[in-house]
């Protein structure tokens, strides 16, 4: 038996040692604590190293220099001469945080998801005129990833630019718009790879300025024939392209909308690269940012050319270019913007496949098809019932007329709806017997649009009767025709 004396206090021990254990345990978390504080902040500190080292490569717009009287630089800047091509370049070439990057693009990542994210930093998109609306798309493709973008303008920035473009500024006056771009570009995101060309796209150089397997196109163009001929180039080479319509002289951004180019109206520039196209044999498959606002009394309009100027003669001559345009157009500042920031917003859910759907206009085709076969019927009926007749018009031809010379509507009301296609004239007479199917065939310039009711009217009193279409329809009606049919004279030309 164990001596009282000398018997352990094993109540006390337990104690202590439980004191023990608990000091050990306060000593790890605090010693814990002190190590991860001491890792964040080294961390945090490593972070805030690299962005002021960052931010201390990129030269200060302080290196700007005096204005002119006209706006454009005194002299010569850093800035300008020597845009931050060595940072991008290292950019480039990897020496640069991936962190870094993956945070400046957090907001997009986590919209598109990683994989979404990577299609559009591989991706390649030229944008074609770098004015109101391809400033701001280049912008927004550049600040959202863009890999490559190649900007293509051969002009210069202006006073007058400054109400809309992206990112122009005084002392950019007299320098090229795409090295405008670049220079600020580079500094929002250096590891973009920016191609700046300035030159102008037209057909003879296209091939090349649209070298290197392209994404996407951005057709940004307001010259309505260096914009058809992109679009062709485009759609018969299988290159994606989406393409601005008309900016000026709008000014309601509720109106503005992302479709198909066959479902596109109420803007002269759209209306004119539609049917240009139709002539080339594209009809559909080009995605366009355009605007359904409808002109109006009190709205803007393109200015006229002053009378003196008609006097001197040759006012082509007047443009930078021949076949550009010389007038001044009406643009509110915002407007461009909206219709960039649609076209970039286009190309990159596009390339990552993000789901959207957008509204779709009506199909007309079976109308077309319709109108068609009323018009066989007709000329049928005007050749002695002749069988089997087949118009030389196809339903695109219908189409075409339908919607691009006579605009969706009656010559004789204006009415919209219940449409047929009839032949304006009479045949010529004949002494005996009938017309074959090969003789006077229906071109384009010999049909009008009526509907039904009025065009039953014009075939009894008019293409069987003999009546003058003056006397049945009026003067207002025939003068109408002829200036549809004179207008149909200038784009025939293109086709």
């Amino acid at each position: 038996m164990m001596n009282p004396a000398t018997a352990v206090d094993w109540t006390a021990v337990s104690a202590h040692l439980s004191s023990h254990r608990a000091q050990l345990a306060l000593t790890a978390v605090a010693s814990g604590i002190v190590v991860g504080s001491t890792i964040l902040a080294f961390q945090s500190a490593r972070h805030n190293e690299k962005l002021r080292n960052i931010k201390g490569s990129i030269r200060r717009r302080s290196d700007a220099t005096a204005l002119t009287e006209y706006g454009a630089p005194a002299a010569q800047s850093k800035l300008q001469t020597e845009p931050d091509a060595e940072l991008a370049a290292k950019a480039r070439r990897g020496d640069w945080d991936e962190d870094l990057i993956l945070e400046q693009l957090a907001r997009n990542r986590v919209f598109l998801g990683d994989d979404g994210l990577k299609k559009v930093r591989e991706s390649f998109v030229i944008v074609v005129g770098c004015g109101g609306v391809g400033s701001w798309a280049a912008t927004m493709l550049v600040r959202s990833g863009v890999g490559k973008v190649r900007l293509v303008d051969f002009d210069q920035v202006t006073l007058s630019s400054l109400n809309r473009h992206a990112v122009a500024t005084l002392a950019d006056v007299g320098t090229p718009k795409v090295m405008t771009l670049r220079k600020h570009l580079e500094q929002v995101a250096p590891w973009v790879e920016i191609d700046a060309r300035n030159e102008l796209w037209n057909i003879e150089n296209g091939e090349g300025l649209l070298s290197g397997n392209p994404t996407y196109v951005v057709d940004a163009i307001d010259n309505i024939e260096t914009k058809v001929d992109l679009l062709h180039f485009c759609k018969t080479r299988g290159i994606p392209v989406i393409s601005s319509m008309g900016a000026g002289c709008k000014s309601d951004p509720t109106r503005v909308n992302i479709g198909d180019i066959s479902e596109s109206n109420e803007d002269p520039l759209s209306r004119s690269t539609r049917r240009r196209l139709r002539q080339k044999g594209i009809t559909t498959g080009i995605t366009v940012v355009y605007s359904l606002e409808k002109p109006g009394p009190g709205k803007a309009a393109l200015l006229p050319l002053a009378d003196e100027e008609f006097e001197k003669g040759k006012v082509d001559e007047l443009g930078v270019l021949p076949s550009f345009r010389a007038r001044i157009l009406p643009v509110l500042g915002t407007m461009p913007g909206f219709f960039g920031l649609c076209v970039a917003n286009h190309i990159l859910t596009e390339i990552a496949g993000y789901p959207m759907e957008y509204s779709l206009g009506k199909n007309r085709t079976k109308l077309y098809e319709d109108i068609q076969a009323k018009l066989a019927g007709q000329e049928s009926r005007l050749r002695g019932n002749l069988p089997g007749l087949r118009l030389t018009m196809t339903e695109s031809d219908i189409g075409y007329i339908v919607e691009e010379v006579f605009k969706g509507k009656s010559v004789v009301s204006d009415y919209p709806t219940r449409l047929l296609l009839t032949r304006w004239e009479p045949l010529p007479q004949r002494n005996e017997g009938h017309w074959g199917e090969d003789d006077h065939r229906l071109r384009i310039d010999d049909v009008v649009l009526m509907t039904k009711e009025e065009a039953k009217k014009h075939e009894k009193e008019v293409l069987v009767g003999r009546k003058s279409v003056e006397d049945v329809w009026g003067k207002e009606v025939v003068d109408k025709v002829n200036r549809r049919r004179q207008e149909e004279a200038h784009y025939a030309k293109f086709r």
